[in-house]
């Protein structure tokens, strides 16, 4: 895709979110006739999803060479995504202690005992436990990602191993590789059409909670917006800067066709496509670090996730009156930074995940329940962010000097 036509598109998919939203107020009988039509897109988008995680991957991995090589390239991986989730945690805990938008709230709710339901039985054991799949083919049926990510770097070392033997197979995940990146092209030019629908379906059914946005849940949307833009405008292009020496405005702009995607859909899963497209073709990072950071990004870097998780936490405790400690603030941080890595990249993960939160320092359940009504909106700025984060952690992994030792690869 040229660069004339991605930003043909962009500017489409922004004018389509503005109409939809505008019209999804003003016409939500119409919007929701038509929300078929971003099914359509978030499906296509999906649909792609797995064959390009596997194909990707097992590239990658093979075009490291050195199974060494993979270790190291690990290990900076795991070290950014830590990293930056601690210090969104970090501008979130900061922030809801300075503007206290639970102070003198109202306590009201809705019924999610769903939600609850599917956080109180999950565990980090459960989470470091599904990383082995008991059966690929279903864990790919289901759409369960980190056992897909687990085998895929396995097997992806393993042909390494076999040297010429290995190559056909190699051969065939390239060519795979290839044909999903000109699939995911021509999804894109959907893109201004599904987003149109999405939002204005969005907006059409969530209309009424915008009394709730603008009253009781005002301060807390406020402060959870602030510290996410505290983060993405910040903090990651400090480190983009440092680390990957980019510009962070350039850098942006080349995404924002995934950033839009992202915000539309609010799964970092189903914009991973559009991610890896825009990162190794607009931004010329090495596919290498891309197919290996991008992939496992989606499933377990989210920065924005784990900061919401925080503001939440406090916000709740703000509401009922309960004043934590400085110790149950940082047990906080430390279970939002751990339970993002199991917050699946799906649309509402992080609400399911926040139980565990919670639950670590005997804060209501019910809170969940109060924040519920503006999630929905939430829900897509945090995962704005997780792209965002994502995309820079491929830049910064592909500068260390593992790839910049050997000729860099601008896609396959």
């Amino acid at each position: 895709m040229t660069k004339r036509s991605g930003n043909f598109i962009l500017f489409g998919m922004i004018a389509g979110a503005v109409i939809g939203a505008f019209g999804g107020y003003y016409l939500p009988g119409f919007f929701t006739s038509i929300s078929f039509l971003g099914t359509i897109f978030l499906n296509a988008l999906k649909m792609i999803v797995v064959p390009l995680i596997v194909a990707s991957m097992i590239v990658g991995v093979a075009s490291l060479g050195d199974v060494r090589k993979l270790g190291r390239t690990a290990g900076y991986t795991f070290l950014y995504y830590l990293t930056t989730t601690a210090l969104s945690v970090i501008v979130g805990l900061v922030m809801v202690n300075l503007l206290q938008p639970g102070t003198g709230v109202e306590q009201l709710g809705s019924d999610v005992s769903d939600i609850v339901a599917k956080g109180e039985g999950k565990t980090l054991v459960d989470v470091i436990v599904g990383l082995i799949p008991s059966n690929v083919v279903k864990a790919a049926a289901e759409g369960d990602i980190l056992p897909l990510i687990f085998f895929s770097l396995l097997f992806g070392g393993i042909l390494t191993s076999l040297g010429k033997k290995g190559r056909p197979v190699i051969e065939f995940f390239e060519s795979l590789n290839l044909a999903i990146m000109k699939l995911v092209t021509l999804v894109i030019y959907f893109a201004p059409i599904g987003v149109l629908a999405i939002i204005g379906e969005i907006v059409a059914r969530e209309r009424d909670s915008v009394q709730d946005l603008l009253s009781r849940l005002g301060m807390y949307t406020l402060t959870v917006v602030i510290a996410l833009l505290i983060h993405a405008v910040i903090t990651l292009p400090i480190l983009l800067r440092i680390f990957a020496k980019r510009s962070a405005l350039s850098y942006f702009t080349n995404m924002g066709q995934a950033l839009a995607t992202a915000f539309s859909t609010a799964s970092s899963s189903a914009t991973l496509p559009l991610t890896m497209e825009l990162v190794e073709q607009r931004n010329k990072v090495d596919s290498r670090a891309a197919s290996f950071v991008l992939p496992l990004g989606a499933t377990i870097n989210m920065d924005g996730t784990a900061l919401y998780e925080a503001v939440a936490a406090l916000f709740i405790a703000q509401v009922y009156g309960i004043d934590l400690s400085l110790g149950q603030q940082i047990v906080i941080f430390l279970t939002a930074t751990l339970a993002s890595i199991g917050a699946a990249g799906i649309p509402h993960a992080g609400t399911v995940m926040m139980v565990l939160v919670l639950k670590a320092v005997e804060l209501p359940l019910e809170g969940i329940g109060f924040i519920w009504a503006i999630d929905w909106f939430l829900d897509r700025c945090r995962t704005t962010v997780n792209v965002w984060g994502d995309s820079i952690g491929a830049a910064i992994v592909g500068n260390t000097k593992e790839f910049r030792q050997t000729p860099p690869v601008h896609g396959r």
